[in-house]
Protein backbone atom coordinates (compact mmCIF):
# COMPACT_ATOMS: atom_id res chain seq x y z
CA UNK A 1 0.00 0.00 0.00
CA UNK A 2 1.47 3.41 -0.85
CA UNK A 3 0.29 6.82 1.51
CA UNK A 4 2.23 10.52 0.63
CA UNK A 5 4.44 10.87 3.80
CA UNK A 6 6.58 14.21 3.85
CA UNK A 7 10.75 12.47 3.99
CA UNK A 8 14.20 14.50 4.19
CA UNK A 9 17.03 13.22 2.54
CA UNK A 10 19.34 15.53 3.84
CA UNK A 11 19.55 17.91 7.02
CA UNK A 12 18.89 21.81 6.27
CA UNK A 13 16.48 24.34 6.57
CA UNK A 14 12.93 24.07 5.88
CA UNK A 15 13.04 23.36 1.99
CA UNK A 16 14.52 19.75 2.52
CA UNK A 17 11.11 18.74 3.78
CA UNK A 18 9.51 16.56 0.66
CA UNK A 19 6.24 15.12 -0.61
CA UNK A 20 6.95 11.78 -1.35
CA UNK A 21 5.25 8.23 -1.84
CA UNK A 22 6.53 5.55 0.80
CA UNK A 23 5.51 2.06 0.66
CA UNK A 24 3.54 0.61 3.89
CA UNK A 25 3.66 -3.19 4.92
CA UNK A 26 1.36 -4.90 6.60
CA UNK A 27 1.68 -4.87 10.20
CA UNK A 28 3.83 -7.31 12.23
CA UNK A 29 3.95 -9.17 15.21
CA UNK A 30 3.04 -5.81 18.01
CA UNK A 31 2.56 -3.36 15.60
CA UNK A 32 -0.71 -1.74 14.17
CA UNK A 33 -1.30 0.51 11.10
CA UNK A 34 -2.80 3.42 11.92
CA UNK A 35 -4.50 5.93 9.30
CA UNK A 36 -3.65 9.18 10.62
CA UNK A 37 -6.37 11.98 11.00
CA UNK A 38 -4.16 14.46 12.65
CA UNK A 39 -0.51 15.28 13.44
CA UNK A 40 0.83 17.36 16.12
CA UNK A 41 3.91 19.92 15.52
CA UNK A 42 6.67 20.22 17.77
CA UNK A 43 9.67 22.05 17.78
CA UNK A 44 11.66 19.39 18.44
CA UNK A 45 10.72 18.21 14.72
CA UNK A 46 13.02 21.27 13.44
CA UNK A 47 15.93 19.23 15.42
CA UNK A 48 16.08 16.83 13.79
CA UNK A 49 15.34 18.46 10.38
CA UNK A 50 18.10 20.19 10.62
CA UNK A 51 20.37 18.35 12.04
CA UNK A 52 20.78 19.31 15.79
CA UNK A 53 19.76 15.82 16.47
CA UNK A 54 21.43 13.89 14.10
CA UNK A 55 19.20 10.52 12.30
CA UNK A 56 19.75 8.51 10.08
CA UNK A 57 18.94 9.30 5.83
CA UNK A 58 16.44 9.57 4.24
CA UNK A 59 14.48 9.73 7.07
CA UNK A 60 10.73 10.73 8.16
CA UNK A 61 10.04 13.18 10.39
CA UNK A 62 7.45 13.93 13.24
CA UNK A 63 6.36 12.47 16.95
CA UNK A 64 2.90 13.02 17.53
CA UNK A 65 -0.40 11.99 15.57
CA UNK A 66 -3.65 10.69 16.22
CA UNK A 67 -6.07 8.26 13.82
CA UNK A 68 -7.79 5.10 13.46
CA UNK A 69 -6.49 1.77 13.93
CA UNK A 70 -7.08 -0.17 10.57
CA UNK A 71 -4.99 -2.82 11.05
CA UNK A 72 -3.60 -5.26 14.06
CA UNK A 73 -0.33 -7.70 13.96
CA UNK A 74 -0.06 -10.89 15.83
CA UNK A 75 -0.08 -10.39 19.81
CA UNK A 76 -1.82 -6.87 20.05
CA UNK A 77 -4.27 -7.44 23.05
CA UNK A 78 -5.35 -3.86 23.91
CA UNK A 79 -6.12 -2.68 20.72
CA UNK A 80 -8.79 -3.52 17.73
CA UNK A 81 -9.54 -2.45 14.63
CA UNK A 82 -11.65 1.08 14.49
CA UNK A 83 -10.30 2.04 17.77
CA UNK A 84 -9.53 5.72 17.89
CA UNK A 85 -5.47 6.32 19.19
CA UNK A 86 -2.88 8.48 19.79
CA UNK A 87 0.86 8.75 20.32
CA UNK A 88 3.66 10.97 21.15
CA UNK A 89 7.43 10.48 21.23
CA UNK A 90 8.63 7.89 18.48
CA UNK A 91 9.62 6.50 16.44
CA UNK A 92 9.88 9.61 13.85
CA UNK A 93 7.98 9.12 10.89
CA UNK A 94 4.41 10.94 12.48
CA UNK A 95 4.10 13.14 8.89
CA UNK A 96 2.56 10.73 6.75
CA UNK A 97 -0.92 9.91 5.64
CA UNK A 98 -0.78 6.31 7.54
CA UNK A 99 2.21 4.52 9.36
CA UNK A 100 2.73 0.73 10.81
CA UNK A 101 3.69 1.49 14.51
CA UNK A 102 4.56 -0.18 17.76
CA UNK A 103 1.25 -0.95 18.91
CA UNK A 104 2.85 -0.13 23.08
CA UNK A 105 3.31 3.25 21.75
CA UNK A 106 -0.59 3.82 21.33
CA UNK A 107 -2.86 5.09 23.89
CA UNK A 108 -6.43 4.65 23.16
CA UNK A 109 -8.41 8.44 22.98
CA UNK A 110 -11.28 8.38 25.17
CA UNK A 111 -14.50 9.49 24.83
CA UNK A 112 -14.62 13.41 25.15
CA UNK A 113 -11.41 14.15 23.18
CA UNK A 114 -11.06 14.84 19.55
CA UNK A 115 -8.36 13.43 17.60
CA UNK A 116 -7.51 16.94 17.33
CA UNK A 117 -7.06 17.23 20.41
CA UNK A 118 -5.11 14.68 20.86
CA UNK A 119 -2.72 15.30 18.16
CA UNK A 120 -2.15 19.02 19.67
CA UNK A 121 -1.38 18.00 23.48
CA UNK A 122 0.35 14.60 23.73
CA UNK A 123 3.96 15.07 23.80
CA UNK A 124 3.42 19.26 24.66
CA UNK A 125 0.87 17.72 27.42
CA UNK A 126 2.76 14.62 28.56
CA UNK A 127 5.95 16.87 28.54
CA UNK A 128 4.32 19.47 31.02
CA UNK A 129 3.08 16.08 32.51
CA UNK A 130 6.46 14.49 33.14
CA UNK A 131 8.29 18.45 33.99
CA UNK A 132 5.65 19.08 37.07
CA UNK A 133 5.23 15.63 38.51
CA UNK A 134 8.29 14.22 37.87
CA UNK A 135 11.43 15.82 36.91
CA UNK A 136 10.47 18.36 39.53
CA UNK A 137 7.43 18.02 41.42
CA UNK A 138 5.71 21.46 42.31
CA UNK A 139 3.69 22.13 45.01
CA UNK A 140 1.12 24.08 46.31
CA UNK A 141 2.28 27.45 47.17
CA UNK A 142 5.74 27.53 45.06
CA UNK A 143 6.40 30.19 42.58
CA UNK A 144 7.99 28.96 39.63
CA UNK A 145 9.75 30.49 36.23
CA UNK A 146 8.82 28.64 32.61
CA UNK A 147 10.19 30.03 30.05
CA UNK A 148 8.28 30.24 26.72
CA UNK A 149 5.04 30.79 28.24
CA UNK A 150 2.88 31.39 24.78
CA UNK A 151 4.01 28.62 23.00
CA UNK A 152 2.33 24.92 22.96
CA UNK A 153 4.11 23.17 26.57
CA UNK A 154 4.18 26.66 27.92
CA UNK A 155 -0.05 27.15 27.38
CA UNK A 156 -0.38 23.97 28.53
CA UNK A 157 1.85 24.79 31.80
CA UNK A 158 0.60 27.52 32.71
CA UNK A 159 -2.86 25.86 33.11
CA UNK A 160 -2.30 22.60 34.92
CA UNK A 161 -0.32 25.05 37.78
CA UNK A 162 -2.55 27.40 38.22
CA UNK A 163 -4.55 24.20 38.77
CA UNK A 164 -2.09 22.63 41.18
CA UNK A 165 -1.98 25.85 43.01
CA UNK A 166 1.34 27.11 41.66
CA UNK A 167 2.01 30.84 40.94
CA UNK A 168 3.68 30.51 37.48
CA UNK A 169 6.13 33.66 36.08
CA UNK A 170 6.62 33.09 32.11
CA UNK A 171 8.69 34.79 29.05
CA UNK A 172 7.02 35.66 26.18
CA UNK A 173 8.45 37.87 23.41
CA UNK A 174 5.40 40.71 22.39
CA UNK A 175 2.42 42.19 23.94
CA UNK A 176 0.03 39.51 22.02
CA UNK A 177 1.68 36.48 23.57
CA UNK A 178 1.55 38.07 26.98
CA UNK A 179 -1.97 38.75 26.87
CA UNK A 180 -2.62 35.08 25.69
CA UNK A 181 -0.27 33.34 28.45
CA UNK A 182 -1.76 35.56 30.94
CA UNK A 183 -4.84 34.45 29.81
CA UNK A 184 -3.50 31.11 30.38
CA UNK A 185 -3.01 30.81 34.19
CA UNK A 186 0.14 32.67 34.31
CA UNK A 187 0.36 35.23 37.07
CA UNK A 188 3.52 37.11 35.45
CA UNK A 189 4.98 37.23 32.32
CA UNK A 190 8.00 39.14 31.36
CA UNK A 191 8.38 40.67 27.96
CA UNK A 192 12.05 39.57 27.16
CA UNK A 193 12.67 41.59 25.19
CA UNK A 194 12.29 44.49 27.26
CA UNK A 195 13.24 43.62 30.48
CA UNK A 196 15.57 41.72 32.22
CA UNK A 197 13.96 38.53 33.00
CA UNK A 198 16.17 37.85 35.97
CA UNK A 199 15.68 41.00 37.58
CA UNK A 200 11.69 40.26 37.18
CA UNK A 201 11.47 36.89 38.96
CA UNK A 202 13.95 38.86 41.50
CA UNK A 203 11.17 41.73 42.20
CA UNK A 204 8.14 39.05 42.00
CA UNK A 205 10.00 36.62 44.94
CA UNK A 206 11.38 39.47 46.78
CA UNK A 207 14.83 38.39 45.80
CA UNK A 208 13.94 34.90 46.99
CA UNK A 209 14.35 33.45 43.61
CA UNK A 210 12.51 30.33 42.41
CA UNK A 211 13.01 26.69 43.49
CA UNK A 212 12.94 25.61 39.54
CA UNK A 213 13.15 26.93 36.39
CA UNK A 214 11.62 25.26 33.50
CA UNK A 215 13.93 26.25 30.51
CA UNK A 216 13.13 25.03 26.30
CA UNK A 217 14.63 28.21 25.26
CA UNK A 218 18.22 27.20 25.86
CA UNK A 219 21.19 29.39 25.39
CA UNK A 220 20.14 32.94 24.95
CA UNK A 221 18.08 32.15 28.58
CA UNK A 222 20.64 29.74 30.02
CA UNK A 223 23.06 31.25 32.28
CA UNK A 224 19.97 33.88 33.46
CA UNK A 225 17.61 31.47 34.17
CA UNK A 226 20.50 29.33 36.11
CA UNK A 227 20.61 33.48 38.48
CA UNK A 228 16.91 33.34 39.35
CA UNK A 229 17.33 30.01 41.61
CA UNK A 230 17.37 29.49 44.90
CA UNK A 231 19.84 28.00 46.75
CA UNK A 232 20.13 24.29 45.93
CA UNK A 233 17.29 25.02 43.39
CA UNK A 234 16.80 22.71 40.09
CA UNK A 235 17.35 24.09 36.62
CA UNK A 236 15.34 21.84 34.29
CA UNK A 237 16.84 22.12 30.54
CA UNK A 238 14.72 20.92 27.95
CA UNK A 239 14.97 22.37 24.75
CA UNK A 240 17.37 24.45 22.85
CA UNK A 241 15.19 26.63 20.63
CA UNK A 242 17.76 29.51 20.63
CA UNK A 243 20.40 26.76 20.19
CA UNK A 244 22.70 24.51 22.43
CA UNK A 245 23.93 25.67 25.54
CA UNK A 246 27.62 26.35 25.57
CA UNK A 247 29.35 23.94 27.65
CA UNK A 248 30.38 24.93 31.27
CA UNK A 249 32.47 24.23 34.52
CA UNK A 250 30.32 22.18 37.00
CA UNK A 251 31.44 23.92 39.17
CA UNK A 252 29.66 27.03 38.44
CA UNK A 253 26.64 25.06 40.04
CA UNK A 254 27.97 25.12 43.00
CA UNK A 255 29.05 28.93 42.72
CA UNK A 256 25.64 29.71 42.22
CA UNK A 257 23.88 27.60 44.91
CA UNK A 258 24.50 23.86 45.07
CA UNK A 259 21.92 23.97 41.85
CA UNK A 260 20.95 20.67 40.79
CA UNK A 261 21.16 20.22 36.34
CA UNK A 262 19.00 18.09 34.77
CA UNK A 263 18.54 17.56 30.77
CA UNK A 264 15.17 15.55 30.75
CA UNK A 265 13.44 13.56 27.91
CA UNK A 266 10.20 12.77 27.52
CA UNK A 267 11.05 9.76 25.74
CA UNK A 268 12.79 8.62 28.91
CA UNK A 269 9.73 9.38 31.18
CA UNK A 270 7.68 7.61 29.00
CA UNK A 271 9.97 4.77 28.57
CA UNK A 272 7.61 1.62 29.96
CA UNK A 273 4.11 0.89 28.71
CA UNK A 274 3.20 1.77 32.69
CA UNK A 275 4.79 4.87 32.80
CA UNK A 276 3.30 5.81 29.54
CA UNK A 277 -0.25 5.12 30.15
CA UNK A 278 0.25 6.62 33.60
CA UNK A 279 1.09 10.08 31.81
CA UNK A 280 -1.47 9.61 29.17
CA UNK A 281 -4.40 9.18 31.83
CA UNK A 282 -3.13 12.22 33.83
CA UNK A 283 -3.03 14.18 30.55
CA UNK A 284 -6.49 13.31 30.17
CA UNK A 285 -7.77 13.74 33.67
CA UNK A 286 -7.48 17.55 33.20
CA UNK A 287 -8.07 17.67 30.00
CA UNK A 288 -11.83 16.34 30.31
CA UNK A 289 -12.07 18.05 33.64
CA UNK A 290 -11.77 21.14 32.26
CA UNK A 291 -8.71 22.87 34.47
CA UNK A 292 -6.70 22.40 30.90
CA UNK A 293 -8.02 23.45 27.61
CA UNK A 294 -6.02 22.31 24.35
CA UNK A 295 -6.32 25.26 21.72
CA UNK A 296 -5.26 24.42 17.45
CA UNK A 297 -4.34 27.95 16.79
CA UNK A 298 -2.51 26.99 13.42
CA UNK A 299 -3.34 23.75 10.56
CA UNK A 300 -1.32 23.41 7.75
CA UNK A 301 -2.16 20.41 5.01
CA UNK A 302 0.42 18.13 5.85
CA UNK A 303 2.13 18.82 2.42
CA UNK A 304 2.95 22.31 3.47
CA UNK A 305 4.55 21.16 6.68
CA UNK A 306 7.37 23.25 5.08
CA UNK A 307 5.73 26.45 5.50
CA UNK A 308 4.62 25.24 8.89
CA UNK A 309 8.22 24.86 9.93
CA UNK A 310 9.54 28.15 8.44
CA UNK A 311 6.20 29.61 11.01
CA UNK A 312 6.96 27.48 13.60
CA UNK A 313 10.71 29.11 13.68
CA UNK A 314 10.10 32.47 12.88
CA UNK A 315 8.10 32.68 16.05
CA UNK A 316 4.66 33.27 13.92
CA UNK A 317 3.04 30.47 16.00
CA UNK A 318 1.16 30.24 19.32
CA UNK A 319 0.04 27.36 20.75
CA UNK A 320 -0.68 24.17 19.17
CA UNK A 321 -0.53 23.81 15.49
CA UNK A 322 -1.62 20.64 13.59
CA UNK A 323 -0.85 19.27 10.14
CA UNK A 324 -4.22 17.67 8.48
CA UNK A 325 -3.37 14.92 6.16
Amino acid sequence: MKVKAIRFHKPGSASVLKWEDVDLGKPKSGEALVRHTAIGLNYIDTYHRTGLYPLSMPSGVGLEAAGVVEAIGRGVSHLKVGDRVAYAGGPIGAYAEARVMPADKLVKIPSGISDEQAAAMMLKGMTVEFLIRRAFPVKKGMTVLFHAAAGGVGLIAGQWLKALGVTAIGTAGSPAKIKLAKAHGYAHVVDYKKQDFVKSVMRVTKNAGVPVVYDSVGKSTFMGSLDCLQPRGTMVSFGNASGAVAPFPPGLLAQKGSLFLTRPTLMDYTATRKDLEASARALFSVVRGGKVKIEVNQTYKLKDAAKAHRDLQSRKTTGSTLLIP
